[in-house]
């Protein structure tokens, strides 16, 4: 039965870039379900996640705050439960909550249960396992230290439960606010079942121009880049039928135009562009993620929006859609206007930053970083405000051409340097190195900690 308020499903990937889908031009993509989600709402073409990796851009998906406040400033570290979340503030408003998927957003193990209380950040209904990349091996806790293990594929597992969430919402008049968050396409990227592998021919994907193989990446090792990427792309189109399984579910219950879904990731993946791989880079195929909204009410369909959307301003735009009050601790901005009027004040740069080169980043020479985003360039230092890479991004769209320190951008990339400046003083973010910045913000003892854990449990025999 409709319900009087909009509900709020949010669904989002982990580690798919945002040029993963047919609607956004990609011929080797099969995607019927987000494209027909574009054309029936709103393709934002600029989502960009504001740290591209994991744990640090979720904390601020669900808080939109930057990890420099919400302390997730490297994995494996737990969120603050102070702040308001997306799960406090719909609560406050009237909504029931409901969390499924991936949470990693409580520290180390990642195998560890999360009881009911603050650490859920205001979700009640809950079907949650901290972290695994065992696609064929779907487990989850619900209220109680026990965990449940399903057979399948894990996409499918959890969709199951959020159909089953919905079914249970047929007869109850309380708007409801579902997340569910998905492992795939991250890595290990053959664990998908066969019938969307053999949807893709390696020898048919088109590789961008910026693909450098072979190459000498320990996280490429034993990976074929075309046989990877087609598998990566399977991936998307197993989430891409999921997707269509749950907005199926809306519309029978009569329920899809009176909610606002929203499809994204948490960052993207670089696949061999510039000769890396996964994510925490600044390059375009980390930072840049897919950004689907509809909601008939207030959105138009079919409708592009180019306003720099950054993955902190989320949940400000989900207050400014349904009308609700925004908490003053929200360090995002309400986008709702941009969204709805192609020439509202949108926004001139956002920052994007990786606060701290562990683990898969240190392995590629990729440490600590900040930028910004304009809807023409990327501007990248290094710690100690060090420039690193300028590029333009409308002449060069593969980032091939780093600009940085030639005579004819000098005065963009003063203006690029001054806009990051106010950044950093905006988020109270001093610009260190890697452990550096840990020991800034008092939380390098704690780091060490959960680093150990999560190395020891690693070394764990898999069962």
């Amino acid at each position: 039965m409709p319900t009087d308020r909009p509900n709020i499903v949010l669904v989002f990937a982990d580690q798919m870039r945002a040029s993963a889908m047919g609607c956004a031009g990609n011929p080797d993509v099969i995607s019927p379900v987000m494209d027909q989600l574009a054309a029936d709402g709103v393709y934002c073409e600029n989502g960009i996640a504001n740290t591209p990796v994991c744990c640090p851009n979720r904390g601020t998906l669900l808080t939109s705050t930057y990890p420099t406040c919400h302390n997730v400033q490297v994995n494996d570290m737990p969120v603050r439960t102070d702040l308001p979340s997306l799960g406090t503030v719909a609560k406050d408003n009237g909504y029931d909550t409901a969390y499924i998927g991936k949470w990693h957003l409580d520290g180390s193990p990642r195998t560890k249960f999360t009881p009911p209380g603050p650490r859920r950040l205001g979700f009640d209904d809950w079907a949650v396992y901290n972290c695994s990349h065992a696609y064929m091996d779907p487990k989850y806790y619900r209220n109680s230290p026990e965990v449940i293990r399903e057979e399948g594929y894990e996409p499918e597992v959890q969709t199951n439960i959020a159909l089953d969430y919905l079914e249970s919402r047929k007869h109850n008049k309380t708007p409801f606010c579902m997340v569910v968050s998905w492992g795939p396409p991250h890595d290990p990227y053959d664990q998908v079942p066969q019938k969307y592998i053999d949807m893709y021919d390696p020898a048919k994907i088109t590789l961008q121009p910026n693909v450098i193989e072979p190459i000498d990446n320990k996280l490429a090792h034993g990976k074929d880049c075309r046989t990877t990427i087609a598998q990566y792309y399977a991936a998307v189109t197993a989430l891409d039928e999921q997707l269509g399984r749950m907005i199926d579910k809306l519309k029978a219950m009569g329920e899809m135009d009176n909610t606002l879904f929203i499809f994204t990731s948490d960052h993207g993946d670089m696949l061999w562009s510039h000769g890396m791989m996964k994510k925490q880079a600044p390059w375009a195929e980390s930072v840049d993620v897919p950004l689907l909204m509809r909601m008939p009410s207030k959105l138009d369909a079919g409708v592009k929006r180019d306003a720099l959307f950054g993955t902190v301003d989320l949940l400000p735009t989900i207050c400014g859609l349904l009308d609700w009050d925004k908490p003053a601790t929200l360090q995002g901005v309400d986008l709702s206007p941009c969204l709805i009027d192609p020439n509202a004040t949108q926004p001139t740069t956002s920052l994007i930053a990786n606060y701290h080169g562990f683990s898969e980043a240190h392995h590629q020479n990729l440490y600590a970083w900040r930028g910004v985003r304009t809807k023409t360039h990327s501007y990248i230092e290094k710690p100690n405000r060090q420039p690193w890479m300028l590029f333009d991004n409308q002449a060069d769209p593969y980032q091939l051409n780093n600009l940085i320190g030639k005579t004819e951008v000098g005065a963009v990339q003063q203006e690029l340097f001054d806009a990051l400046t106010r950044w950093l003083n905006i988020t109270d973010d001093p610009a260190l190195s890697d452990d550096e910045q840990l020991k800034h913000f008092g939380l390098f003892e704690l780091w060490e900690h959960h680093r150990d854990i999560v190395k020891n449990e690693w070394r764990k025999p898999v069962h």
